[in-house]
C-alpha cells in the first residue's frame, strides 16, 4: 500500500483510538474495584502500557508491515503465535467495534441504539474505504474536540468546591486484587496505540515514525488520563465515582458547570465515533495480513486500485459489526475484549524478547497478571474463544491448507 502518513498523522490515529469512550466510562467501574487507590491502578496500567508500547515500537521498526503483533509473532516466534495474536486481536476488537457503536448510539439516540449504531458503522466503513488520509483527518478533528472538553472538565472539577465522599454500603475497601482488576479495566483505555503499528505499510519512514508516534501518543494520553482521574476524585470522591455511570458528565455537574454536561455527552459520542473509526482501520489491516498468509479467506487481502486500502476486509469487518450491533448485547463481551487485548500484547512482549529483556519481561508478566485479574466470567469466555481459535489453526494445518509465504 502507499506510504502517505507522517508522524503527526500516526500520532492522531493513536490518540483517536485511545481517547475513545473509555475515558468517559472506564473510571467508574475501575473505582468500584480500587476506590481511593484508583491512581495506583492507573499507574500500574500505564507501566504495562509503556512496556507494551516500547516492545511494539521496536518490533514495528524491524517489521514495517500491516498486521502489528500478528506479523511480529509470526516472524519472531513462529506461525502459530502470529496467528494467535491475530485471532485475539480480530475477534476482541470486532467486539469492541460494536461496543463503541452502541456507546455512541446510547448518547445520541437513547431508545434507538441499535439502528443508530448500525448506521454509524456503515458510515465509518465507507469513510475508511475512501482512504487512510481522510480517516486520519477526521480523527484529528475528533481528538482536538475531546481534548478541549476534557480540559474544561478538569479545570472546572479542580476549581470547584469538591465533593465529600459518601461511599455506598455495597462498596468494599480496596484490596490488592481489586487494584489489579481496576488496572486491567483501565488498560483497555490505553490499548489504541496498537493501531499505529498496524499501519506499518502506510507510514513514511516507518523505522523512525512508528516508535516516535507511539511514544508521543501514549505520553499525551497518560497525562490526560492522570488529570481526569484526579479531577473525578476531587469532584465526586471515590464513592461517588464508583457509583457513577457517566463520571465525566457527573463531575461537570457536581462542580457547578452544568452547562458542560451536554457538551460532555456530545464529546463522549464523538469520542466513541473516533475509537470506532480507528478500530475498523486496525482490524481490517490485521485481517489483510492474515488473509495474505492464508489464515483468513484470501479475498480479504485485496487492495483497492484507486484508494489503496484493503476495501474487502474493511467491508467484511463493517458488516460483521453491523450484525453484532443488531443482535447481541455486548456488555459482557467487553470483559472478553480486555482479556483478548492483554493476550495480544503478551505475545508482542514475548516476540520482543528476541530483541531485549527487561522491558518485554515486565510487559509480558504485567499483561498476564492483569488478564487473569479480570472478572472470572470474562476470563472463562476469553479462554474459550482463544482455545477455539487454536483448534481452528490445528485443523487448518492438519487439513493441508498451509499458509503460503
Amino acid at each position: 500500500m502507499r506510504r502517505r502518513l507522517g508522524t503527526g498523522d500516526a500520532v492522531t490515529v493513536g490518540l483517536g483510538a485511545m481517547l475513545g469512550a473509555g475515558v468517559f466510562a472506564a473510571f467508574g467501574p475501575a473505582a468500584r474495584s480500587a476506590r481511593e487507590l484508583l491512581p495506583v491502578a492507573l499507574g500500574i496500567a500505564a507501566v504495562v502500557a509503556y512496556c507494551n508500547a516500547t516492545s511494539s515500537a521496536r518490533l514495528a521498526a524491524r517489521h514495517p508491515q500491516s498486521g502489528g503483533t500478528y506479523v511480529y509473532g509470526r516472524e519472531r516466534l513462529g506461525p502459530f503465535w502470529g496467528y494467535l495474536a491475530g485471532w485475539t486481536f480480530v475477534v476482541g476488537k470486532t467486539a469492541s467495534c460494536a461496543a463503541m457503536a452502541m456507546t455512541f448510539a446510547a448518547y445520541v439516540a437513547p431508545g434507538w441504539e441499535r439502528p443508530a449504531g448500525m448506521a454509524a458503522v456503515l458510515v465509518l466503513t465507507w469513510l475508511n474505504w475512501q482512504g487512510v488520509q481522510r480517516s486520519a483527518a477526521v480523527s484529528r478533528v475528533i481528538v482536538a474536540i475531546v481534548l478541549a472538553v476534557l480540559l474544561a472538565v478538569v479545570v472546572a472539577a479542580l476549581a470547584g468546591p469538591g465533593h465529600p465522599d459518601a461511599a455506598p454500603a455495597s462498596v468494599a475497601a480496596p484490596t490488592p486484587g481489586g487494584v489489579l482488576q481496576a488496572a486491567g479495566l483501565l488498560f483497555f483505555a490505553f490499548a489504541g496505540y496498537a493501531r499505529i503499528a498496524t499501519l506499518g505499510e502506510e507510514v513514511r519512514d516507518p523505522a523512525r515514525t512508528i516508535p516516535r508516534a507511539v511514544t508521543i501518543a501514549l505520553g499525551a494520553v497518560l497525562l490526560t488520563y492522570a488529570a481526569v482521574c484526579f479531577a473525578l476524585l476531587a469532584a465526586l470522591g471515590p464513592g461517588g465515582l464508583a457509583a457513577s455511570a457517566t463520571p465525566v458528565a457527573d463531575a461537570a455537574a457536581a462542580s457547578g458547570a452544568s452547562w458542560l454536561v451536554p457538551v460532555v455527552r456530545a464529546a463522549a459520542a464523538l469520542a466513541a465515533l473516533g475509537a470506532l473509526l480507528a478500530l475498523i482501520l486496525g482490524v481490517s489491516r490485521t485481517a489483510l495480513a492474515m488473509a495474505r498468509d492464508g489464515f483468513l479467506p484470501r479475498r480479504l487481502a485485496a487492495v483497492h486500485p484507486r484508494h489503496q486500502v484493503p476495501h474487502v476486509a474493511e467491508l467484511a469487518v463493517g458488516l460483521i459489526v453491523v450484525a453484532l450491533v443488531a443482535t447481541v448485547d455486548l456488555r459482557g463481551a467487553i470483559g472478553f475484549s480486555s482479556f483478548g487485548v492483554l493476550l495480544y500484547y503478551a505475545i508482542a512482549n514475548a516476540a520482543a524478547l528476541t530483541l531485549s529483556r527487561v522491558v518485554p519481561i515486565t510487559g509480558l508478566v504485567g499483561c498476564l497478571v492483569l488478564a487473569f485479574a479480570l472478572p472470572w466470567r470474562s476470563v472463562l469466555t476469553g479462554a474459550a474463544v482463544v482455545l477455539a481459535g487454536a483448534l481452528a489453526y490445528a485443523l487448518t494445518r492438519r487439513g493441508g491448507d498451509r499458509p503460503e509465504r
